[in-house]
């Protein structure tokens, strides 16, 4: 292998610092973890991150109201029952702040950063199907290779900042919520357009709207959104919820999303009369969370008529909320059923709509057709702007990885293995692509399920892969093709029985011109999933191709 001579010739030191037993690639809630198992297991490891330092997801989006819209105290690693009783969530719902202190002081704790090189980018990576190696070449380090590699990348990493026409002639300040400055912005008395009601749109957009001098809303498509009810943790509660971590935690690994603690529903939402349905949505609307309330009923993800009376439900909250009954109309979503987007948690986004200093625009009807030296010019009217601000998403689930060029076995390019769409089986390798792992990789629960638990369950699953191609002399794992179209078919079949398709979401891929319309998440369940991957496993691996040591293999000719 050419990567292999080259390193020869650098001597034995310079070979210490490129070679590995395993290559991470990312150092987010996925990466950290993966490192601390695999470092576990006496392996020698090596984490490349694009960035300055831990987080992933959580230290690049540092945009005004940033927040996890699962509770703290489920948001957080459970492999370490110190860890889980010694840190102390300050709200019921984390903020970006926080969170990032919390994995700066789980990758202090447990002494990660010294494998760890930091503000460094893969470019490429290759594997030799002589050698049995990936080699990875990066844009700081040169090339590394390890027989095993993991993808870490994330599942929202590759920002999207749209290519209007004019942009770099933009006189103000332009910002992506998703590339944050570390130091801040300061809105004070300024006038500021933001592009996208999303989830970073949606949570940013009151805050700035508090500080610029007037606040324009650029909105194509109107989202769903509930109230979160975020307050301080209550010492009660937290108390409770600690004495039943353990049980918490294994009761999540059998529930749908990977959350514990609601109670799955028996009720179909037209089983109950129309007062007794009105009074269940009140209740969960005062409660707050997203899971809470698509669990008032069994089917409100998979029948369109019960759902319609959950979203008419929201949509008359959105009326009664906003001031200006046209404005109401333009924020009450009618393109897609509630919970078949990303359902976003907020603090007061439809109150802002009634302040001065904020004004909706109809960026559907009056699409954006330029950025202007002065601002934003649709197709109606022209705006001045001091600053901007494009709250306009990821490329999801598939982004970060094919910004890579991946070449795998006899070849093949993952850009042309994903030309029509991400493939692969259980979300966790893909054919062609010997001895490398994906975490959270599409096709599997990842965004619909509890990140931090996604990641565990996925790298529990491949520790004890590489456990046993070690305990079992074995040296190359693959998926094979045909498992892996069975498992996408499968994973198109169970949305294909869910309302999730009759969206345009970044789940299919919308949100980005030209990529290819599929559902990317699993979702027939978090539990379900997981039985599947433990199922497999305890096969020997079915439906993957184990390949023995070049030794032993001579040994058995």
């Amino acid at each position: 292998m050419s990567s292999q001579s080259a390193t020869e010739t650098k001597g034995t030191a310079e070979k210490s610092a490129s070679q590995f037993d395993a290559i991470i690639v990312g150092a987010g809630v996925g990466g950290l973890y993966a490192l601390h198992r695999l470092r576990g297991m006496g392996l020698n490891v090596g984490v490349f991150e694009a960035g300055a330092d831990v987080g992933g997801t959580w230290y690049w989006n540092r945009y005004p109201g940033c927040r996890c819209d699962v509770e703290s105290m489920e948001y957080s690693y459970s492999f370490s029952e110190d860890l889980q009783q010694e840190w102390r969530w300050p709200e019921r719902y984390g903020t970006q702040p926080e969170i990032l202190r919390y994995v700066n002081h789980v990758a202090d704790r447990f002494d990660l950063r010294r494998d760890i090189r930091f503000n460094t980018r893969v470019l490429s990576g290759q594997f030799d199907e002589t050698s049995n190696l990936w080699t990875l070449v990066t844009d700081k380090h040169g090339a590394v290779s390890a027989p095993y590699c993991i993808m870490a990348t994330g599942n929202l990493s590759t920002p999207r900042v749209p290519d209007f026409a004019g942009l770099e002639r933009f006189e103000g300040k332009w910002y992506h919520t998703g590339l944050w400055p570390h130091e801040g912005v300061d809105f004070s008395g300024l006038r500021v357009g933001i592009i996208g009601t999303g989830s970073s749109g949606v949570q940013s957009i009151p805050i700035i709207a508090k500080q610029a001098k007037h606040l324009h809303v650029f909105q194509r498509t109107a989202n769903f959104s509930l109230p979160a009810r975020n307050a301080p943790l209550d010492a009660g509660v937290e108390k409770r919820h600690k004495a039943e971590y353990a049980e918490r935690r294994e009761a999540a690994y059998d529930t749908p999303f990977g959350i514990a603690g609601f109670p799955p529903p028996t009720n179909s939402a037209l089983e109950v009369s129309a007062e007794e349905r009105e009074a269940a949505y009140e209740a969960k609307w005062a409660e707050g969370g997203s899971i809470s309330f698509l669990y008032a009923y069994n089917d409100l993800l998979v029948n369109k008529a019960a759902n319609d009376t959950a979203s008419e439900f929201v949509r008359n909250k959105i009326r009664a909320t906003v001031n200006d009954p046209a404005i109401a109309e333009l924020l009450a979503p009618k393109d897609h059923p509630i919970g078949t987007k990303r359902l976003i948690l907020d603090s007061d986004y439809y109150e802002t709509y009634n302040r001065d200093n904020v004004t909706l625009v109809d960026a559907r009807a009056a699409p954006i057709e330029e950025i202007t030296p002065a601002g934003i010019r649709t197709r109606d009217a022209e705006y001045d702007f001091d600053a901007i601000v494009f709250a306009t998403g990821f490329d999801a689930m598939t982004g970060a990885l094919l910004d890579i060029d991946l070449t795998g076995a006899k070849g093949v390019k993952l850009a042309d293995k994903w030309a029509d769409g991400p493939r692969s089986n259980l979300g966790l390798m893909m054919a062609g692509f010997p001895n490398m792992f994906l975490i959270t990789g599409p096709q599997s629960p990842s965004v619909k399920a509890q990140m931090i638990l996604a990641c565990e369950q996925h790298t529990d699953w491949i520790v004890d892969c590489l456990t046993y191609l070690q305990t079992h002399g074995l040296a190359r794992i693959e998926a094979d093709q045909t498992a892996e179209d069975e498992w996408v078919t499968h994973n198109n079949e169970v949305a294909d029985g869910t309302l999730y398709p009759l969206a345009n979401s970044w789940y299919m891929g919308a949100n980005i011109p030209g990529k290819p319309r599929i559902f990317m998440p699993y979702v027939g369940g978090f539990d379900r999933y997981k039985r599947t991957c433990d199922e497999i496993a305890a096969k020997g691996y079915e439906g993957f191709t184990l390949t023995p040591t070049r030794l032993e293999a001579l040994a058995g000719d």
